[in-house]
C-alpha cells in the first residue's frame, strides 16, 4: 500500500464530528501510521483530497456552500481520483438519501450518530489495514 492511500480524509462543518472521527481513526494513526486529514467544508476537502489523494474519505452531505453529495460527484468525475473511496456520513437517513448517496459513488453511507467501532473497522476495511 502506498503511502497515498494510507490517508484519511474527514469533511465535516461540526468540529465535534471531525474531533469525534479523529477520535475513532486514531488506533490506525498510531499503529499503522495513517495519515488524518480534516475539512471543514466541501470546497476544502475536494482541494485537499486532490492534493494529498487520501485513500479514505469520510464526508458529510449537509455542509454550507458544496454539499457532500457536489463534493462526491466532483471526486468522481475525475479519473485521478478513482481509488478514492467515499464513505458518506450523515444524518439524512432516508432510504432517498442513501439511494442518491450510493448513485453518486459512495462506498458506504453512515448515519448520525455513527458508533466509533464500525467507524474504525470501516477504515480498516478501506485502507486495507
Amino acid at each position: 500500500m502506498t503511502a497515498e492511500t494510507k490517508k484519511i480524509l474527514i469533511v465535516d462543518d461540526e468540529p465535534h464530528i471531525r474531533l469525534l472521527l479523529e477520535q475513532a481513526l486514531e488506533e490506525l494513526e498510531e499503529v499503522e501510521g495513517v495519515g488524518i486529514l480534516m475539512a471543514p467544508d466541501g470546497e476544502t476537502g475536494l482541494a485537499l483530497a486532490e492534493r494529498e489523494r487520501p485513500g479514505l474519505v469520510f464526508l458529510d452531505v449537509m455542509m454550507p456552500g458544496m454539499s457532500g453529495f457536489d463534493v462526491i460527484r466532483e471526486i468522481r468525475s475525475r479519473p485521478e481520483m478513482a481509488s478514492v473511496s467515499v464513505i458518506l456520513l450523515t444524518a439524512k437517513g432516508q432510504v432517498t438519501d442513501r439511494e442518491e448517496g450510493m448513485s453518486c459513488g459512495a462506498a458506504d453511507y453512515l448515519t448520525k450518530p455513527f458508533d466509533p467501532d464500525q467507524v474504525f473497522e470501516l477504515a480498516c476495511r478501506f485502507l486495507g489495514v
